[in-house]
């Protein structure tokens, strides 16, 4: 008997060395966008000491992240209808220009307006290059190489704070941004010369230009809103406010685009349980893998005094496990054509990860948190590479871009939403954790209610800088005539504080964090599993047609 053998079939052919010529490309220009954001929040303090605008910092990073959310599903949209490489090149030449501009700038609004431009062209960089990998590698193949840009955003994440400090304390802080552009021009040559051009002048019937402007300007306040949160409360105009704006102009985004002949966001996706619980799942998981890298670095830094640079290395075990996990899952995805149990057991080592932290006091081991860490990072890592893997199987060759840019658009959504919520949490819970903590340590009820009426909510801005004695701090923020009487307590004080840091972050930060990725676990449980093909081509979606389909919501007349 001869043994019948398959060979890989791509919607797009190139011959493989173009391919994999395309693919460091495409993996050079995720790296410079994911990078930009690391290796910018490194240099923010000398930057906004040399532009005089200690009072606008924060939206230096607020406007890339926000232009770069808004574009994602747009430029998705418009790569099934004109062609991938045209509207990735837009995205990469706005990104190279931007990062430019922002090497120029000369005042603080240059540079937010700037970073703006970045953020725009970064928005298509994400989506398209997973729409890429799509095109070029038949559904089984994906996962050998989609596994790769989850690990591109944990290497990131790890070169960037030392390659920012390094940059700003050497050539200056223009770099940060001028380092981008000759490897991005090398990227963009490559894209230009080898990803091929196939445009559908067929899907062309129409460009939803009223669901952009729909979509832009429900997603900027609810945008708005979550980052105001960090500074705010729910019931302020500018957070809840413009929150329930947002959610009202997203209502009506539905209604529109329910009855666009070509919609940015097309609404069938979500009548696929396929794609819908992968997008859900998706959301959860990035809810609360955001609280993760955002308060291990803090705990890192408050607790232990840790710098910033010293902590980004402390998150190594964190971003091991995701790289290590991410690549292995995409090649146990390639060579089996299985995936459900997979993600569903490591999301569930994920969930174990995030309920140890839970465990996190000011005196744990360093050794045992990175241990905690790993175990997380294991369970995270497989996500970023099977559900793209999943909802690209579950759609058509003609709206891949469009359901891998909603996947990419609600990633990063559910990151907002767990950084503002986890937030709030830790807020509340550090404001109330503080005076029991302070009383535990003997310390006289009157100093205790000092704090209770106002120092706790000083102490999570104002006492958590880093390379300062917070002794000494709490000491030059007490009026001169009271110092001697709270001297001698100032050790009960900090060890109250860090103690309460600690348990704040444990006990409903990270409680929470693990319930989202349980929620995540659950919903895995009933995306349906699809068999992933060799082949690609309308004989194999047909073959599949039944396996994707399966309504949650009702079709919108």
């Amino acid at each position: 008997m001869t043994q019948q053998t398959h060979v890989d079939d791509a919607p797009v052919h190139v011959d493989q060395r173009a391919r994999m010529e395309i693919l460091v490309a495409i993996l050079l220009t995720m790296f410079l966008s994911a990078l930009d954001q690391t290796v910018v929040g490194t240099a923010l303090p000398r930057i906004v000491t040399d532009l005089s605008g200690n009072e606008l910092y924060v939206w230096v990073v607020t406007i890339y992240l926000l232009t770069a959310t808004v574009t994602g599903p747009i430029y998705g949209k418009l790569s099934d209808q004109f062609g991938r490489r045209p509207m990735m090149m837009i995205g990469v030449s706005l990104f190279l220009l931007g990062s430019l501009l922002c090497a120029l700038s000369q005042e603080m609004w240059q540079l937010i307006l700037f970073r703006g431009i970045q953020g725009a062209g970064a928005g298509a960089i994400f989506p398209i290059a997973l729409a890429v990998i799509g095109d070029l590698f038949s559904p089984r193949e994906r996962g050998k190489y989609q596994g790769l840009f989850g690990a591109v955003f944990a290497l990131s994440s790890i070169i960037g704070p030392a390659l920012g400090g390094i940059l700003t304390d050497t050539v200056g802080w223009h770099w940060v941004f001028l380092v981008n552009l000759p490897l991005g021009i090398v990227a963009l040559v490559v894209l230009y010369r080898l990803l091929p051009h196939v445009s559908h002048p067929e899907r062309v019937r129409s460009i939803d230009y009223l669901g952009a402007a729909v979509f832009t300007a429900a997603l900027v306040p609810f945008l708005l809103g979550l980052t105001n949160k960090q500074t705010g409360e729910w019931t302020d105009p500018l957070v809840g406010g413009l929150i329930v704006l947002g959610l009202v102009l997203g209502a009506i985004f539905v209604w529109v685009e329910s009855r666009a002949k070509e919609p940015i966001l097309p609404l069938e996706l979500f009548r696929n349980r396929t794609v819908a619980g992968s997008i859900v799942a998706t959301f959860l998981i990035t809810f609360g893998f955001f609280g993760a890298i955002i308060f291990i670095p803090r705990w890192f830094q408050f607790v232990l005094g840790s710098s910033a640079t010293e902590s980004g290395y402390q998150m190594l075990p964190l971003m091991a496990g995701v790289m290590g996990s991410s690549i292995g899952s995409g090649f146990f995805v390639a060579r089996t054509g299985r995936y459900k149990w997979m993600t569903v057991a490591a999301m569930a080592l994920g969930a174990l990860g995030l309920y140890l932290m839970t465990n996190i006091r000011a005196d744990t081991d360093v050794m045992t948190v990175w241990l905690w860490m790993f175990v997380a990072g294991l369970g995270i890592g497989p996500s970023f590479a099977v559900f793209t893997i999943v909802v690209q199987s579950a759609v058509s060759q003609r709206m891949l871009g469009a359901a891998t840019s909603a996947l990419t658009f609600f990633r990063q959504v559910g990151g907002s939403v767990g950084l503002a919520i986890a937030g709030t949490l830790f807020g509340t819970s550090f404001a109330d954790e503080l005076p029991r903590q302070m009383a535990n340590n003997g310390l006289p009820q009157p100093l205790i209610d000092g704090f209770a009426q106002g120092g706790a909510a000083s102490l999570q801005g104002e006492l958590t800088g880093v390379g300062v004695n917070l002794g000494d701090q709490i000491l030059a923020s007490v009026p001169e005539q009271f110092r001697s009487t709270v001297e001698p307590f100032i050790g009960g004080i900090v060890d109250a504080i860090y103690q309460a840091f600690s348990l704040a972050v444990a006990n409903t930060m990270w409680l929470a964090m693990f319930g989202a990725l349980g929620a995540a676990v659950v919903v895995a449980l009933f995306v349906p599993e699809l068999r992933l093909r060799h082949t690609t081509g309308p004989d194999a979606e047909t073959a599949d047609t039944a396996e994707r389909s399966g309504p949650i919501i009702p079709a919108m007349e």
